[in-house]
């Protein structure tokens, strides 16, 4: 999988280069590249904001930089433009594998007010949020979508059971799991975990996700 991402900050995606991200783009499971869309502004001070027509609060991306950008990224069209959006379709785990199928994918990540609405018509194909706030870039949910997404290439993780049994792959929320010591300030880790009983544990597990659903997120039960 190759990932590209068109940011103003590309300083910030250090945080993607630690741990298993790191081992996995170190050993080619995906390549990740962080492309500053200020290099590709006309400006002779390499400008990449204006004020919006018709007014109103703040600065706009201008279209020129970020047009370039996708352009010399993507010249064929080869990768799934994604712009990282307050407006866009709410990210989730099921979207997390649908986009971790995909072998090339671009990310925009506007700042300031947002970008001009051209650019958004001319070259992205969808919209992404992850969720129903506003932050000062689509930096932060950008590295969130390629986290979460990452999780289910093949070979970062080292363990494919470690996706298959965690919170929203499936209609509960992931039941409580414990290690060592058995005992910790007073409280002791359940019996079944420790009878060896594979079936009693499978059935407790069960029962402990469908009480945490009930109980943080009795949206989900509504959803099946």
């Amino acid at each position: 999988m190759k990932i590209k991402v068109l940011t103003l900050f590309p300083e910030a995606y250090g945080g993607l280069k630690v741990g298993i991200l790191e081992k996995a783009i170190q050993s080619g499971k995906f390549d990740l590249e962080i492309i500053n869309i200020r290099d590709f502004s006309a400006d002779k001070h390499k400008k990449t904001d204006d004020y919006p027509f018709g007014g109103g609060a703040g600065m706009l991306m201008t279209p020129q930089p970020i047009y370039d950008a996708i352009r010399h990224a993507d010249p064929d069209h080869k990768c799934l433009r994604i712009f990282l959006s307050p407006r866009g379709q709410t990210f989730s785990q099921k979207k997390a594998v649908e986009l971790s199928e995909k072998s090339d994918l671009l990310f925009l990540c506007g700042s300031y007010e947002g970008v001009d609405q051209r650019v958004i018509d001319l070259c992205i194909d969808e919209e992404i949020s992850i969720g129903d706030y506003v932050l000062t870039s689509g930096d932060l949910p950008c590295m969130v979508v390629i986290n979460a997404l990452s999780r289910y290439v093949s070979g970062v993780l080292g363990s494919e059971q470690s996706t298959e049994e965690e919170s929203f792959s499936g209609a509960l929320l992931e039941y409580p799991q414990y290690t060592r010591p058995q005992e910790f300030m007073g409280l002791k880790v359940p019996d079944v975990l420790l009878s060896g009983d594979h079936a009693e544990v499978a059935k407790w597990r069960r029962e402990k996700s469908l009480e945490l659903t009930k109980a943080l997120r009795p949206d989900l039960l509504d959803k099946k």
